[in-house]
C-alpha cells in the first residue's frame, strides 16, 4: 500500500504538511503520512507538533539544519523542503553560493542523496528565477537532478487555483529517475469558478466567535484615522490623505504600506516580516487583519491553532505555503504514481 512517509526540512508551521494530510485522490491506497520534520524556530515547531503530529512530538527536530546529523533522521518515501534563499537575493555582493550561511537548499539535496526517496517537493519564492541574474535557479535545478531525479519546476500562481491570495511560488517536483512516472503541473482550469475573493474567504462562513488566534490587533489612533481615508485597494501613497496623516517617507514608496484589501479580489501576498504599515488591512474596518483572518487567506482550517506570541504567529502564517495550494500539487503527485489522469499544463520553467 503506497503510504508515502514524508520528511520535511524548513517545515514552517505546517502548511505543506497539512496540505499533504488532506490530499485525497479517491483511492485510499495512496496517501501521505508524516515521518519527521525540522525547523529552527521553537514556536514554529510547537505549532507543527500540535497540529500535525501530537502523538509523536519527538519526530519534529527543532534546531539549525546545518548542525543536524542528516543520516539520523530516518527512512522516507518523499521529501519536502521550502528552502530559504537569502544568499541568492543579495545582488552584487558575490555571496551567492558561498555566503556565510551557505545555500540551504544543499541540505535538501544531501537528504535526497542519503535516503533516495521516490519523489520530492521543493518550494521557494518566485523571485528565485531572477536571483543572481537567473543563474541561481539553474544551479539548484542541476544539483537536484544530479541527486538522481527528473525534475519538474513550475511557477504557480496560487490565486489561479482558488486560493484567496495572490501568491507566486516556484515549486520543484522531482521523481527518482529509475521510476517510470512523468509529472505535469496541475492545470488551474478546474478552479476557475471558485470564488477566491478575500471578502469571501473572511466572511463565508463567518469566523467562529471562539476561534483561536483571532485577537484584534492594536493600532494607534492616528493609524485608525489614516485608514478611514484609505479606500479598499488603496495604500498610504495613492489615497487622498489630509496633510497631517500623510507619511513622511522619502525614496521608494512601497505599495503595500497601509494598503487595504479590495473585497472583490484575492488578497495581496501575506508576509511574515515587516513593521508598521505592512500588516494587511481590512477592506471595511479601519484595522489590520487578525492572525486568524490571515490564516484564512493562507487556507488553513479554522481548527488549526498557532502557538506563540501574536507577532510570532504572524510570522509563522506569513512563511507558510497555502494549504490548499500544497494539497492540489500533492494530489497531482499521487495521481501520477497511481496512473490517474488529471488536467495538466506543461512546466513553465525550463531547465
Amino acid at each position: 500500500m503506497p503510504r508515502y512517509r514524508l520528511g520535511e526540512l524548513f517545515c514552517g508551521p505546517g502548511g505543506i504538511a497539512c496540505g499533504a494530510s488532506l490530499a485525497d485522490i479517491g483511492n485510499q491506497n495512496y496517501s501521505i503520512v508524516h515521518a519527521w520534520a525540522n525547523d529552527y524556530d521553537q514556536d514554529t515547531c510547537n505549532t507543527y507538533i500540535y497540529n500535525i503530529c501530537p502523538q509523536s512530538p519527538e519526530s519534529v527536530i527543532c534546531g539549525d539544519v546545518r548542525k543536524l546529523d542528516l543520516k539520523m533522521l530516518g527512512e522516507i518515501d518523499a521529501l519536502a523542503f521550502g528552502f530559504p534563499c537569502n544568499d541568492f537575493s543579495v545582488v552584487g555582493e558575490q555571496k551567492g553560493f558561498n555566503g556565510t550561511f551557505g545555500p540551504l537548499y544543499k541540505y535538501g539535496a544531501e537528504t535526497l542523496r542519503i535516503y533516495q526517496p521516490q519523489w520530492f517537493l521543493a518550494e521557494n519564492v518566485g523571485g528565485l528565477a531572477s536571483a543572481n541574474e537567473g543563474s541561481a535557479l539553474q544551479v539548484i535545478l542541476g544539483e537536484l537532478a544530479r541527486c538522481g531525479y527528473r525534475i519538474y519546476p513550475h511557477l504557480y500562481k496560487f490565486e489561479e487555483y482558488g486560493v484567496p491570495q495572490a501568491r507566486h511560488r516556484i515549486i520543484i517536483v522531482g521523481i527518482r529517475e529509475d521510476l517510470p512516472y512523468e509529472f505535469c503541473p496541475p492545470s488551474p482550469k478546474p478552479y476557475k469558478d471558485i470564488v477566491n475573493t478575500c471578502k469571501n474567504a473572511l466572511e463565508n462562513p463567518p469566523i467562529p466567535a471562539d476561534a483561536k488566534n483571532n485577537e484584534l490587533t492594536r493600532q494607534s489612533a492616528v493609524v485608525t484615522e489614516r485608514l478611514k481615508y484609505i479606500k479598499p485597494g488603496e495604500n498610504a501613497f495613492n489615497a487622498n490623505l489630509p496633510d497631517e496623516l500623510k507619511l513622511n517617507v522619502k525614496g521608494a514608496k512601497i505599495s503595500q504600506i497601509y494598503k487595504r484589501l479590495d473585497p472583490s479580489k484575492p488578497a495581496y501576498t501575506v508576509t511574515g516580516s515587516g513593521g508598521g504599515g505592512t500588516h494587511i488591512y481590512h477592506y471595511s474596518e479601519p484595522r489590520a487583519l487578525t492572525n486568524r483572518e490571515r490564516a484564512r487567506l493562507q487556507t488553513f482550517p479554522d481548527s488549526y491553532e498557532f502557538i506563540g506570541s501574536k507577532e510570532s504567529v504572524r510570522k509563522q502564517i506569513g512563511m507558510a505555503v497555502p494549504v490548499q495550494g500544497a494539497k492540489i500539487i500533492f494530489e497531482a503527485v499521487l495521481k501520477t504514481f497511481a496512473g490517474i489522469e488529471y488536467p495538466a499544463v506543461p512546466c513553465n520553467i525550463k531547465e
